[in-house]
């Protein structure tokens, strides 16, 4: 089945999603997809403001669904407040909470700097916490929410040179199963969906540092970091993870929670 036709047969109008980091890569994949069933977007994230408006009419004019846009910073705790205040205010209530905004650096574990950790740490996740936590009361007073965190593969398993990115992925496993058993039975489900290899612009930048320290070129690079660790040799794509998404979100995944799903071509079957 193509992701597509996922989305049009998961019908979500009348709900409404915040989705962090949803300006590029695997958010808006997600936005996207959610768009394509019906659903209200809040997006999130960083670019250029005529860039991100443009997207933002594209998106509700494609799928006649409302779509806003908040500038929260989600590394600031106060502004995670928010941020989630603002979309039940515009929207009368929020379904669905898609904790994605990340940020990568790679560094030995001895020379990693402190900074880079923290930083790593408060986006990927003290974040989704505060978040999380401001969204809970309203979906526990309707008796319905859906929480979809986007981990990676690297909250299942470790890397070398990642040691902020892998701890804070492990770290959001462990919130996403937590808030599962604390929110059983109440009509709200937490999940998670944990990529291996994506093409986004934060792997690319990875692609682009191995290209240019080993001299060859970026396709090249590529297919060498598919075939360290993903044995389909083929990057997922952000359509692939959205339609996941929706799919947590439907009606169908309301008894799936506390689930952390890979999907990594193989990379935890080795």
């Amino acid at each position: 089945m193509k992701e597509k036709e996922l989305s049009e047969i998961v019908d979500l109008r009348g709900k409404a999603a915040l989705v962090t980091g949803s300006t590029s890569g695997i958010g808006l994949g997600i936005a996207r997809a959610l768009a394509e069933s019906g659903c209200d977007l809040f997006l999130n994230g960083f670019g250029e403001p005529d860039v991100i408006e443009s997207l933002r009419v594209r998106i509700a004019t494609e799928h006649h669904v409302r779509v806003s846009y908040f500038d929260a910073d989600v590394s600031k705790p106060e502004q995670c407040s928010d941020l989630i205040s603002r979309a039940q205010i515009e929207a009368g209530k929020l379904d669905f909470l898609v904790n994605n905004a990340g940020i990568q650096y790679v560094a030995p574990t001895e020379t990693f700097p402190q900074e880079r950790w923290d930083a790593l740490l408060a986006v990927n996740l003290s974040a989704p916490f505060h978040l999380i936590a401001a969204a809970l009361p309203a979906m526990r007073a309707q008796k319905f929410g859906r929480i979809v965190n986007i981990a990676s593969v690297h909250g299942l398993v470790g890397s070398i040179h990642k040691c902020a990115y892998v701890a804070a992925k492990h770290g959001l496993v462990g919130l996403t199963k937590v808030v599962a058993l604390e929110t059983a039975g109440t009509g709200i489900t937490c999940n998670a969906i944990c990529p291996g290899w994506v093409l986004t612009p934060l792997v690319q930048r990875q692609i682009d540092a191995k290209a240019e320290a080993k001299g060859i070129d970026a396709e090249k690079a590529a297919q060498e970091l598919l075939a360290e660790k993903q044995p389909s040799c083929c990057f997922t794509t952000p359509e692939q993870i959205g339609a996941l998404a929706v799919f947590l979100c439907s009606e169908s995944a309301s008894n799936l929670s506390g689930a952390c799903l890979p999907v990594d071509g193989g990379w935890l079957a080795q």
